[in-house]
């Protein structure tokens, strides 16, 4: 029951980190800390919030925005990533990935057909602002 409220507490806080992913991926991401800090960001109180995102071989998440910047660390397997225009690059177990505030996250995939991988990430994001946001389909 503490971990059904944690989870729904640290959920609204997170402003849809889940959101990243499509439905199925939803389970996949998994708060490991969310908390307010002292620090301001562009004069707005903040948050951190840190994330360990799971993907089976194959699977993908959804391009998104943070408000804020994060910093990423591949735990397990491999990871097809890439910001903006630059072009994807596949990161290894220890590698590391900078998103700055606002980017689009467009590519986060995991490029393996048989084993998971595995990301952490730390976000800071204003406590007032979703924390992610899906883009909206061009017309």
């Amino acid at each position: 029951m503490v971990r059904i409220l944690l989870a729904l507490a640290v959920g609204a806080g997170v402003g849809g980190v889940a959101l990243a992913h499509d439905r199925e991926n939803a389970e996949a991401v998994k708060v490991l800390s969310a908390r307010d800090v002292k620090e301001k960001l562009d004069g707005k109180e903040t948050k951190v919030t840190v994330v360990e995102v799971t993907l089976k071989p194959g699977q993908a998440g959804k391009p998104h925005r943070h408000a804020g910047p994060v910093i990423g660390y591949v735990l397990e397997g491999e990871y097809e990533w890439a910001i903006d225009d630059n072009p994807a690059k596949t990161l290894k177990v220890g590698d590391t990935f900078y998103e700055p505030t606002g980017c689009l996250h467009r590519v986060s995939r995991n490029p393996s057909k048989k084993g998971k991988t595995r990301v952490l990430a730390v976000v800071l994001h204003p406590r007032d602002a979703r924390q992610i946001t899906i883009p909206e389909p061009k017309k």
